[in-house]
């Protein structure tokens, strides 16, 4: 029986570091996307995805670079290396999706418009009969 409640409680620190992951990750991404202007790729997942990816990705380059200092993403100084990471995530992602540089010459949320030609004048020449 001992077990079972063990198991119950490792399955509701998951499911609740889910959920906390999920939140910070929406929030964080929502951010990095508040910060860099222009239009904005992605919807709702690949937000959520860009804010946890940013966070991870932050985090670890900081623990990487500065050894025995563990920072925990859900912290103010987690929350800013997350939002870090995200924007950077964001601008590659832009980059390589082509909203900055295009190629061709023609930008790929345009519509394809067809030349305009200047309207001729139709001019009715009438052949007098004189």
């Amino acid at each position: 029986m001992n077990l079972d409640v063990q198991v119950m409680e490792n399955l509701q620190y998951a499911a609740n570091l889910f959920f906390v992951w999920i939140g910070f990750g929406t929030v964080v991404g929502l951010l990095a996307k508040a910060i860099m202007p222009g239009p904005d790729p992605g919807g709702a997942i690949a937000t959520m995805a860009m804010g946890v990816v940013g966070t991870v990705i932050g985090c670890g380059i900081v623990s990487f670079f500065f050894e025995g200092h563990a920072v925990t993403p859900i912290s103010p100084v987690g929350f800013g290396i997350g939002t870090a990471g995200a924007f950077i995530i964001l601008c590659f992602y832009r980059l390589l999706a082509g909203y900055w540089f295009v190629e061709g010459g023609h930008h790929p949320r345009m519509r394809h418009r067809r030349p305009h030609y200047q309207r001729r004048r139709r001019s009715y020449s009438y052949l007098d009969d004189r």
